[in-house]
């Protein structure tokens, strides 16, 4: 019996490879894109293999339109046809900038990768599906951020294209529901990661200290990973468009 395929966006470090990682483990095959083949890349095809995964990389650019139905077609001559895309490329808003102080590029370089790109690779994927009728389940998962509500002024693009992309989870949870393809919306918290690390952490430290996360302790990527496996293996088949929380509790509201 073949395995189902899932596609993960930017796997080959931090939240996309706990997540590939999950999958893998809950019996999927990974058709893996990012933006450089390396040593990562290398490391994360070896593991994927152990846990019994067939598995293909494909470069892509995920603000370069034009590479993107190349990329697909790589990825399902190698693994067949797509059952799960998980949306979790992104880029960071590096370096902390005041809102006043924004630039244009990097605004757009910003939404760019995080909205426009996903927006229109998503595009891509779900036409592919829907011109193939299948009875398994199916589903796109959209890994967005706490700052999809949240407001923090030095990372504004990054904000801003994490509310759009929470936005569109939910017009293409309405545009595909009929396809029988549910799409969801992951909410990280404050996970420990490579892009986390790129910027000094004693305000989120602090938080976490004080409460304001009320499990008191930094996500893990396996925390991404478990759910996105979960919603991907269609553990919650009557859920779609919904943004689903994984913050230890960040997101709720305190007296």
């Amino acid at each position: 019996m073949s395995r189902p395929v899932a596609i993960v966006t930017g796997a080959r470090q931090g939240l996309g490879r706990g997540i590939a990682l999950a999958l893998a483990k809950a019996g999927f095959d990974l058709g893996v894109l990012d933006l450089v083949h390396d040593e990562k890349a290398d490391s994360l095809t070896g593991d994927l293999t152990a846990l019994g995964a067939k598995s293909a990389f494909a470069v892509m650019d995920l603000a370069d339109l034009s590479s993107h139905a190349a990329a697909l077609d790589q990825l399902e001559a190698a693994l067949g046809p797509v059952d799960a895309l998980v949306n979790n490329a992104g880029i960071a808003a590096r370096p902390l900038t005041d809102l006043l102080d924004l630039g244009p590029e990097a605004f757009d370089r910003n939404l760019g990768v995080n909205l426009r790109g996903t927006f229109f690779f998503t595009q891509a994927v779900a036409r592919r599906m829907v011109a193939r009728q299948t009875e398994g389940y199916r589903s796109i998962t959209f890994i967005t951020s706490i700052a999809a509500a949240h407001v923090s002024t030095d990372r504004s693009p990054y904000c801003i294209s994490k509310a759009g992309l929470s936005m569109t989870a939910q017009l293409f949870a309405d545009r595909l529901g009929a396809s029988g393809i549910a799409v969801h919306e992951i909410r990280p918290g404050f996970i420990r990661t490579e892009m986390t690390g790129s910027a000094p952490t004693g305000k989120i430290d602090d938080y976490i200290a004080s409460g304001a996360v009320t499990q008191r302790r930094w996500g893990q990527t396996q925390d991404i990973g478990a759910v996105a496996a979960a919603l991907a293996s269609g553990a919650l088949p009557y859920v779609t468009g919904q943004p689903i929380y994984v913050d230890g509790g960040y997101h709720i509201p305190t007296a």
